[in-house]
């Protein structure tokens, strides 16, 4: 358990330096003033939370001050944290009710999409679930690659074809692959697009109707992979992909790497989306089950 936590801090250490420590240091023992109330504000809204958040975040701490009569900015420590903590939800578990349940992964160009796959691949299999890689990303001859060296070095079974190819066949054929090899898990990989590119986004829904011809209920997931160090900006992607495929769930990808942790609050508030798994390195392992309590604690440096 220490490790995990310690796993938490390690892989939030950038984003808890840079406005969550000097929100932290601002709340110190001084009065509650105005100038509070600015400097919390500029600093919630720098740690990438959002306007919107901010301002129900800043309403609710208000709230409590007048309801408990504080008046240290020490004393809104605790009451930041409850309000952060409340912005969370634990995510679901991930049940895998069909055989094969399939998976479809999206996201845009750059997010971290195939490694978090293969990520994902490592986890299922060292769970004891028979998993199953499907390289349905043919824009890119480097994604293919990519998985496949992944799927070698983790001794997990890949489907992919022609670059340039219908990526549509592949995600079927990779359905039927686990089907006919009684799979437990098929991960489905798709071509990186820009949320804007109206044709893309098109194909995307393509492979989806593709996948549901295939296996008649699937996909039974379909999760986005969100690059943490775009901050605010990949909240439109999000929705367009939600709207565009049924998202149910987000992986954050590329935590470790960011300052901007704070959008895994509007991820929940504004998107109404689990984030399902957090990336917290590039080892295979440090893809890790989405933790609300060492989250907030890590940012705050609890």
């Amino acid at each position: 358990m220490n490790n995990l936590l310690s796993k938490w801090k390690d892989g939030l250490a950038k984003t808890s330096k840079a406005a969550f420590g000097q929100i932290v240091s601002i709340l110190g023992a001084s009065e509650i003033t105005p100038e509070t109330w600015d400097d919390l504000e500029a600093l919630l809204i720098q740690a990438d939370l959002g306007v919107d958040t901010t301002d129900a975040v800043l309403d609710a701490l208000e709230q409590r001050v007048d309801k408990d009569g504080l008046t240290k900015a020490q004393q809104l420590k605790s009451c930041l944290r409850e309000e952060l903590r409340s912005l969370l939800i634990y995510p679901p578990p991930i049940q895998f009710s069909e055989q094969p349940s399939v998976i479809l992964v999206v996201g845009v160009n750059g997010s971290g999409k195939t490694t978090s796959i293969a990520k994902l691949g490592y986890r299922f299999s060292g769970e004891g679930k028979s998993v199953l890689l499907g390289a349905a990303d043919t824009f890119r001859a480097a994604a293919v690659d990519q998985l496949e060296i992944w799927a070698e070095r983790l001794k997990l079974p890949v489907i992919s074809g022609q670059i340039g190819g219908d990526a549509g066949a592949v995600a079927y054929d990779s359905v039927q692959a686990g089907i006919s090899r009684k799979a437990d898990v098929v991960i489905i990989d798709t071509a990186g697009r820009l949320h804007t590119r109206f044709n893309l986004m098109e194909e995307l829904k393509k492979v989806y109707r593709v996948v549901s011809k295939a296996m008649p209920g699937a996909p039974h997931a379909v999760w986005l992979v969100m690059d943490a160090t775009t901050g605010q900006n990949a909240l439109p992607q999000a929705r367009a992909f939600k709207d565009a495929v049924n998202v149910s769930g987000v992986i954050l990808a590329k935590l470790d790497s960011s300052a901007r942790g704070g959008m895994a609050f509007a991820i929940q508030r504004e998107l109404g989306l689990p984030i399902l798994f957090a990336g917290l390195g590039e080892k295979p392992e440090d893809l890790q089950p989405f933790d609300p309590d060492a989250f907030v604690d890590s940012i705050l440096g609890a």
